[in-house]
């Protein structure tokens, strides 16, 4: 064999070989994209606004008016991002952003206080695409915890910052900074006072900036007294038109809670969660528990593992390993498909949702769909 026999024999084995890696890797592809989740090319997106002992007659009319106007006008802001082709991230944001502004519920303006009288501020956001997180915990000077999650998650290599150095990265960023002050309203300060009194607790000064105490309480607030079950965290999950889900949480915590304590809501795979895979996940509820059960990635895992379907996942979760063991709460789930969940094992949970080209559904109670 001469030389140049050779070198043909070379170059056909050569080719054989790489002839066989593209077939290899074609089919490897086109598996591991069947196996993904079908994206349905709709938007859709779910919302709640915290689950606990909300029951009509402890609501009222005009409370249950308002936080049925409040939790349409979160729907709309997110749907509005989506309908113009913006990403799942950007409609957790916007929408979370309004839930953070609105004194109604427990995240930001509005938030609860410890038991020292002060406001420590919790959120997350993760994308499903990437399974890139992002997380704060115990802020005290941020307006808005989701937006400096997301610049976490974005623009450092971490997951998760907490306290002091949270609140210096945000001013670092040039976020909007703002005094403590600006978290309270009086109807969250008296019902810490009540609580604090009932259990026999020390009262602390009223927080330094805030008005004088007024005779009126806002009477639509849904007060979170020591002998209800309160879990005030709002949160997000959408699904956009390329079938990128997206998941995000925030809150003020418990109420009267001991300085330095943080829930689920910050912890990935505990409060929130999102996969391409599987789902999105927010959940509301006692976290301590919601920690321990890794909720909202056990949801995920149910999805994507065992083929569960999404509301049987939520439900497995909330109703059969929660409900036995007082681990009140509930969760909201959504699927690249544009499927969308929801479970809770209290009487009632602020939610609502919408896909592309349905109607806005909006629920409070245990009694409704």
């Amino acid at each position: 064999m001469n030389r140049n026999e050779g070198d043909t024999r070379v170059r056909r084995a050569i080719a054989i070989l790489i002839g066989a890696a593209v077939a290899w890797t074609t089919v490897t592809v086109a598996g591991a994209q069947s196996a993904q989740p079908k994206a349905s090319g709709h938007w859709a997106i779910v919302i709640h606004g915290g689950a606990g002992d909300i029951e009509r007659a402890k609501l009222g009319p005009d409370g249950d008016k308002a936080y049925r106007a409040a939790l349409t006008k979160v729907v709309q802001a997110g749907a509005a991002v989506l309908s113009r082709g913006g990403s799942s991230l950007d409609a957790v944001e916007a929408a979370i952003r309004i839930l953070e502004d609105d004194p109604l519920f427990n995240a930001a303006r509005g938030a609860v206080f410890t038991s020292e009288g002060k406001t420590e501020l919790d959120a997350a956001i993760m994308d499903g695409a990437t399974l890139r997180a992002g997380a704060v915990a115990d802020v005290t000077h941020t307006r808005y915890p989701i937006t400096l999650a997301r610049a976490v998650m974005e623009k450092t290599p971490y997951v998760l910052m907490v306290g002091p150095g949270a609140d210096a990265y945000s001013k670092q960023a040039r976020m909007e900074q703002v005094d403590p002050s600006y978290f309270f309203t009086e109807s969250r300060w008296q019902s810490l006072v009540k609580q604090l009194e009932k259990e026999a607790r020390p009262i602390p000064p009223r927080p330094a900036g805030v008005p004088p105490q007024g005779a009126v309480v806002p009477a639509t607030q849904w007060q979170e007294a020591a002998d209800t079950r309160r879990y005030g965290t709002v949160g997000v999950v959408a699904v956009d038109r390329q079938g990128n889900v997206a998941a995000g949480t925030s809150t003020g915590g418990l109420q009267g809670k001991m300085p330095g304590r943080v829930g689920d809501s910050p912890i990935i795979g505990a409060g929130t969660y999102a996969s391409n895979q599987s789902c999105a996940v927010s959940g509301t509820g006692v976290g301590e528990y919601f920690i321990r059960f890794t909720v909202a990635r056990d949801v995920c895992a149910l999805v994507q593992y065992k083929g569960y379907s999404l509301k049987q996942a939520v439900d497995e979760v909330i109703q059969k390993k929660l409900a036995p063991i007082h681990g009140d709460g509930g969760v909201i789930a959504i699927a690249p498909d544009g499927k969308m969940a929801w479970s809770f094992n209290t009487p009632g949970m602020f939610r609502a949702r919408l896909a592309e080209g349905g109607q806005i559904e909006v629920h409070i109670y245990n009694d409704e769909p």
